[in-house]
């Protein structure tokens, strides 16, 4: 349990992603060694899209899980790629390539506490390692539930806290104690981010706990699966249709 609360003011954490967004890829991919990308590509596989309705990917920092999404429906449904950092937006915008007869990505700068989007709108609401970031995550998550529409699915990549004897304790002190003097040395953070992140998974639902979260806020049917022993943690619900309790 942490000694005190994390400061996660808008202005906070939108200038401390700020200052981090040009090393943001190149540390992911190093401190994960990598396995960031296998993440991703297995919450679009477990959660691929349906049919036409578009996707809103929920801070979306430099698009990777909207990028993924893009390519897993071949580039045929509308991915809307949402985020209050716009310097990470620019990081985005600067990998998506457009293609020809493609309805492509659409990036808007907004604050996942109140979002510009219409009830029932997405078929799929995700946000990857994103959630714990928001000022009011419960505000953030009755957000998702109100553009999705009824009958479609939020899903929620997050870290977590690994419960293996040995590999939790391992994983700890690394994540704790190695990570982050390597990433504050890589992006000389004014804000001591790569401090702030192990901090803020600490003091994050998992597990149980979110899934409660999750059902609390509407959703119906949830359920989580663990990846890499418990580092990452996929949560997915389903927004009740018109005639479900």
């Amino acid at each position: 349990m942490a000694s005190s609360m994390l400061d996660k003011r808008e202005s906070r954490i939108r200038d401390m992603f700020a200052a981090i967004a040009p090393w943001y890829d190149t540390l992911n991919h190093l401190l994960s060694f990598n396995i960031d990308r296998m993440w991703r590509i297995e919450t679009v596989r477990l959660v691929p899209p349906r049919g036409d309705a578009p996707i809103l990917d929920l801070c979306t920092g430099t698009g990777d899980l909207a990028l993924a999404y893009q390519r897993v429906s071949r580039f045929r449904v509308p991915v809307v790629g949402a985020d209050f950092c716009h310097p990470m937006l620019l990081q985005a915008k600067r990998k998506t390539r457009p293609r020809p007869n493609s309805p492509g990505i659409t990036y808007i700068e907004a604050d996942a506490q109140h979002l510009p989007f219409a009830d029932n709108t997405f078929q799929l609401v995700s946000v990857a390692f994103g959630l714990r970031n928001v000022t009011d995550y419960r505000r953030g998550l009755a957000e998702m539930v109100r553009v999705v529409q009824p009958g479609g699915r939020v899903a929620i990549l997050e870290f977590s806290r690994p419960q293996h004897w040995f590999f939790g304790p391992a994983y700890r002190f690394y994540f704790r104690r190695l990570l982050p003097v390597i990433g504050q040395f890589f992006s000389q953070s004014p804000d001591s981010a790569y401090r702030y992140l192990p901090e803020s998974v600490m003091q994050f639902p998992d597990g149980q706990d979110l899934v409660n979260e999750m059902t609390a806020a509407g959703l119906r049917e949830v359920w989580f699966r663990p990846f890499t022993l418990g580092i990452a943690t996929l949560y997915v619900g389903h927004k009740p249709t018109q005639t479900q309790p």
